[in-house]
């Protein structure tokens, strides 16, 4: 994993890039420092977490070692169905996933049929996920100083927001922006309240969002531990400004487009104030000036 930091101005915040490769789409987590910030908190209209993508079950068990040999609580590795996980947290509180590519979204639908139909979690995978003694014990075998090749990520897994009406949210990521809804499912830990994703195409990792609806919960309180928004990518200005465009005749909000050097990008929101980025691919972040390589 590569990353890159950039200060605008003298004693401006730090902001910090994190890429797999150059940082192109589906590859790329940034961080604000804003110290004295108080903590934020998840709610709707709010991001639960972000995954990043390995290959194999055997990179989550390196993984939950090595963390676990550093102090870091980990859940898991759970079955999530169309893949497994662990679960664990950045020091401000972000939760972070890491998850296999594992059998996809057409391991219970055609791959034309994909997220059209209900599809529950099944009885016996929530009753496996309950073994909390089985799931603790299981891990790496011996401690795992080195990242290895198995080890390395290949960018995002998927992002997962929480909404108060999973309807209303399919009617923005479909409905407004075209997104293809590749699972109907229920949230594996709380099973009564959907989980739906969204993608491009077949939903391959690094295309994927997705959200949990929870109408009773709190809103987002925004600040260290929660993410600011997520960003959705397009080729060049020219789908930028047609895209800025098509949301203001649906009369939704959508901001100034903005050049940020690296790409090119305006704000909308989804339907429970929800910031979400839409960003130029080009020139990306081999283009980026002032940047600094941060070690792994």
């Amino acid at each position: 994993m590569v990353g890159r930091s950039q200060t605008t101005a003298a004693g401006n915040p730090q902001h910090l890039y994190l890429a797999v490769g150059e940082g192109g789409p589906g590859q790329l987590v940034s961080f604000v420092e804003r110290s004295g910030t108080p903590p934020g908190h998840e709610g709707v209209g709010g991001t639960h977490h972000f995954a990043l993508l390995v290959e194999a079950r055997t990179a989550l068990l390196r993984w939950k070692r090595r963390l676990t040999d550093r102090g870091i609580s980990v859940n898991g590795p759970l079955d999530r169905h169309y893949f497994e996980s662990i679960y664990h947290k950045d020091p401000d509180g972000t939760v972070i996933e890491i998850a296999t590519r594992g059998a996809g979204w057409t391991r219970d639908e055609a791959p034309d049929r994909i997220g059209t139909e209900h599809r529950p979690p099944p009885p016996e995978m929530l009753k496996g996920n309950r073994d909390k003694d089985r799931i603790q014990a299981e891990t790496w075998p011996e401690p795992v100083p080195d990242i290895s090749a198995d080890m390395r990520f290949g960018g995002l897994h998927h992002i997962t927001a929480i909404g108060a009406s999973i309807d209303a949210t399919h009617e923005f990521l479909h409905g407004l922006l075209g997104l293809r809804r590749v699972k109907r499912t229920s949230n594996f830990d709380m099973p009564d309240s959907f989980h739906w994703y969204w993608g491009v195409g077949a939903g391959a990792p690094g295309t994927v969002i997705t959200y949990f609806e929870r109408p009773d919960q709190a809103h987002v309180t925004h600040g260290p531990g929660q993410a600011h928004h997520y960003a959705l990518a397009v080729m060049d200005t020219q789908a930028l400004a047609e895209w800025r465009t098509k949301l203001l005749a649906a009369r939704w909000p959508a901001s100034p487009i903005h050049d940020h050097e690296h790409f090119t990008s305006f704000f909308t929101r989804d339907p429970d104030g929800q910031p979400v980025e839409v960003a130029t691919a080009t020139p990306g972040f081999s283009k980026m000036k002032h940047s600094e390589e941060v070690p792994q």
